[in-house]
């Protein structure tokens, strides 16, 4: 109980960083929408997209790789140093190729008024590419407040210097100042290249306090553990691949498949309904953070596979009503978002919302191939999906623009969750009731469209309406649950 008592407050700073951090650059989001229009908004989307799948390829699985071989090899020093010197030797290679060719690859990705944008964000990434070995050194170390204090920082920054370049700077400027320093650093048609200048300075800092770790170990190159370690991350890389296809590829395909006068702008305001489907990406976060060790730890038990069947049940109560809230209440949250030419593409949260959800019953059924250890099978149901979010964006986005890469996301999800149960079952089959499974999410999209069609144009009357929605959901969970009598821990 020790033990575990330790691993579940580990998992709780680790995941704090982490939520609390996409949670404030949430809090971004009016700003942004209020300072830049949906054209600029979609350049930053893309651009972003593009960083994720840049960071993933970068890394090439060498984070789990220091993991495994970490564990296995008797000099742990000796894996960091070997991971930590081919990731230096990856990322100059990286910069040798971006930088002198900013203006090219600007082009290439429909921005060719900014190249500098792709030099800062070419910088950025090759920074956040070698910390990510020392902050695997920090949890592997069991030092998990040093990690989140550096993860904090780090976001501290970069809001920090958001504020400073879009609200503090325009402010001065408008009321006459202009000191020598102030002009130096900034100027107002710089635009969205300030947040890319936070996201450089905040990275440049997070390296300088992670120096310790670098310092600490003499540097050591073992090629024959090195074609070891690259043997066990690549698997990774292919799976990660096809978890950025799924997440990200959908906004740089809207500007590539609609027309250049129109893509952007597209984008941005796909890229800023998508944030507000952020409630259900945080609980799912957190629950995964929690989940993965009692996965584990419930897994050499006689009941694991009720008690994994319990959690699914509760799981999907849980975030239907997510969806059920976030869905009525969308006339206060579209607050967030708040330029009103954005508004027009509110009609897809649910479409994401309902795809999150998914994403997060295929999370809980992967249990079987972790508990199994059969892990090859994720990879195979990741590039599945991958496949099938390429395919029908292509298809679907000429004619349904941001609606169809929305589609394509929940039928890609919904299919990785029907295969994933399919195959399992012949593996380690688990008693899912979905009736109950059901039940609660066909109720909770059921009361949505009887809020939709039934709003009223009083803002008091319509706040009435939804509290009451969501309570006579609760109630149905509530009876059903009553007269199931189930506990979720016997």
């Amino acid at each position: 109980m020790t033990v575990l008592r330790k691993l579940v407050g580990q998992t709780a700073v680790y995941g704090l960083s982490s939520i609390v951090g996409r949670l404030l650059n949430f809090l971004l989001v009016p700003l942004y929408t209020t300072i830049f229009v949906p054209d600029e908004f979609g350049v930053l989307s893309v651009l972003m997209s593009w960083v994720a799948f840049a960071m993933v390829v970068l890394s090439y699985g060498l984070e789990t790789s220091f993991f495994h071989f970490a564990a296995k090899e008797k000099n742990q020093a000796n894996v960091f140093s070997t991971g930590l010197l081919s990731l230096a030797l990856s990322t100059s290679f990286f910069l040798v190729l971006t930088v002198p060719n900013s203006i090219s690859i600007a082009r290439l990705l429909h921005v060719p008024e900014n190249p500098l944008f792709i030099t800062l964000l070419a910088f950025t990434i090759a920074l956040d590419t070698l910390t990510t070995l020392p902050f695997a050194k920090l949890r592997l170390d069991n030092r998990p407040w040093r990690f989140a204090s550096i993860r904090l920082v780090n976001i501290s920054i970069n809001i920090g210097l958001n504020l400073f370049f879009f609200l503090l700077c325009p402010e001065l400027l408008k009321q006459g100042y202009s000191a020598s320093f102030f002009t130096t650093i900034y100027d107002p048609t710089f635009g969205i290249g300030y947040i890319f200048v936070s996201y450089l300075v905040s990275s440049f800092i997070t390296c300088m306090l992670l120096l310790p770790q670098f310092f600490k170990v003499r540097l050591i190159f073992d090629f024959v553990l090195w074609k070891r370690m690259i043997s066990y991350g690549l698997p990774l890389l292919i799976g990660g691949l096809a978890y950025v296809v799924n997440e990200m590829i959908d906004k740089i395909l809207l500007v590539y498949l609609l027309p250049p006068t129109i893509a952007s702008t597209q984008v941005g305001i796909y890229s800023a309904c998508y944030k507000i489907s952020i409630f259900m990406t945080l609980f799912i976060q957190a629950y995964r953070y929690g989940v993965e060790p009692f996965f584990f730890t419930q897994s050499q038990k006689a009941d694991a596979k009720k008690q994994f069947a319990n959690l699914m049940r509760y799981f999907v109560a849980f975030t239907s009503f997510i969806f059920l809230g976030v869905n009525v209440f969308i006339d206060f949250l579209k607050a967030f978002i708040r330029d009103d030419s954005y508004h027009v593409g509110l009609k897809v949260v649910p479409i994401l919302l309902l795809a999150n959800l998914f994403a997060g019953v295929y999370y809980n059924l992967s249990v079987w191939y972790k508990v199994t250890g059969k892990t090859r099978y994720g990879a195979y149901f990741s590039v599945f999906g991958a496949l099938i979010t390429i395919t029908l964006n292509i298809i679907l986005i000429p004619s349904m623009s941001y609606f169809g890469s929305a589609y394509a996301t929940l039928f890609c999800y919904f299919s990785m969750c029907v295969a994933s149960y399919y195959v399992g079952r012949n593996h380690y089959s688990i008693p899912y009731n979905f009736k109950f499974i059901a039940l609660y999410l066909s109720s909770a999209i059921g009361l949505y469209y009887i809020w939709y069609y039934l709003r009223f144009e009083n803002n008091l009357a319509n706040s009435i309406s939804s509290f009451s929605i969501c309570f006579v959901y609760m109630l149905i969970v509530l009876a059903v649950e009553k007269k199931k009598r189930t506990t979720f821990i016997p």
